[in-house]
């Protein structure tokens, strides 16, 4: 019996040994999982995945490598309605120009735009281009209808957005209201800063510095008067080609990429999200982008995972911890957003795994 009990002592010693070593030795997910296994993985639960319309979903990681999942007729250089996901691109091209020097985050709309018509007693008077960016500035009327109609004038349409917001009580800085108003204004503050005629011709420049959005334009609703917080059509091509820039730190410099990164709503009221509405979750924004926070109130690392969902359900996200970015192109109705998420999630820890493993 006891050299029974012994056996058995060291067989047990051994089997934990045994399990200890493949413990230190897998070093985690990325030295005992397959890349081509969780390709594997992905495809087979985005074939599930529940969608209304078809969609292209494509990740990039650190080494390069990308992975892609195609349904129906969607592709990487399908074209597809921005929405929403417009809103990162406007703040990147405008931040280029504050990079340039064209702009500053300080500057004011009075400071580019004479028609601007708040007055020095208005309480909006000192709004500036940081905080249309981060949609802190106060303009929280209603869009006016303008910005749907393609033959008005984008400048009169900014003057319109001014009046509507005339005489508000809420300062500068203190709340954040989702809306494509703060942008309109941004994006004029550029246009007569860069001395140029129209959005179209800052985008065009843009293109030509960067070499980025080749197929892609601000055309809703329509080229002369469009919206910057929801009027392109993009490929998923173009936007994924976007992000690795903005990932890599070739877009903008590390002082602009600070501010695009840094949670502007931190001491800021809340005042409306579309993500608190649909979803329960209280996401925090920075410049042109959200902070993501999968829980109902903010207890989340700012900057950790980033993103620009738009109405139609694309998503395009940087998750900044794993070290991959990704969008989910697709366009279905309007506010189906939580559903191009939900496509995301189907494999969010598939594609984290994806994103830390070595192995082929």
């Amino acid at each position: 019996m006891k050299i029974l009990m012994r056996s058995l002592f060291f067989l047990g010693c051994l089997l934990a040994l045994g399990a200890c070593n493949k413990s230190d030795n897998s070093g985690g997910a990325a030295n005992s999982c397959s890349t081509a296994q969780l390709e594997t993985e992905m495809t087979a639960s985005l074939a599930q995945a529940s969608s209304e319309v078809d969609f292209t979903y494509v990740i990039e990681r650190a080494d390069g490598r990308r992975f892609s999942y195609n349904r129906g007729a969607s592709s990487l250089t399908t074209s597809y309605e921005s929405a929403s996901t417009s809103k990162l691109v406007t703040a990147a091209v405008i931040l280029r120009l504050v990079q340039a020097g064209t702009l500053t985050l300080s500057d004011r709309p009075q400071d580019h735009i004479a028609s601007w018509p708040l007055t020095n007693s208005d309480p909006l008077y000192s709004l500036t281009l940081k905080q249309l960016l981060s949609f802190t500035s106060g303009l929280m009327a209603a869009e006016p209808a303008c910005l749907s109609v393609g033959i008005a004038n984008f400048e009169t349409c900014v003057t319109n957005i001014g009046n509507a917001n005339a005489n508000k009580t809420a300062p500068p800085g203190n709340q954040f209201y989702y809306s494509g108003n703060h942008m309109q204004v941004a994006g004029l503050m550029a246009v007569k800063a860069l001395g140029v005629s129209s959005w179209s011709q800052v985008f065009a420049d843009f293109k030509t510095a960067t070499g980025l959005f080749a197929s892609s334009t601000y055309d809703l609703p329509s080229s002369s008067n469009p919206r910057l917080g929801g009027g392109m059509h993009w490929t998923a091509q173009d936007y994924m080609a976007f992000l690795k820039a903005l990932a890599a730190g070739t877009l903008l410099n590390s002082a602009m990429m600070t501010q695009l990164l840094t949670d502007q709503t931190a001491s800021a009221t809340i005042s409306y999200s579309p993500v608190a509405d649909a979803m329960n979750e209280d996401w925090h924004y920075g410049l042109g982008l959200w902070h993501e926070c999968q829980n109902s109130v903010y207890n989340c690392t700012p900057a950790v995972r980033v993103s620009s969902p738009g109405a139609y359900g694309a998503y395009p996200f940087w998750d900044r911890s794993k070290n991959y970015f990704g969008i989910v192109a697709r366009q279905g109705s309007f506010g189906s957003y939580p559903k191009g998420i939900a496509v995301e999630r189907t494999v969010r820890e598939k594609a984290e795994s994806w994103a830390a493993c070595t192995n082929n």
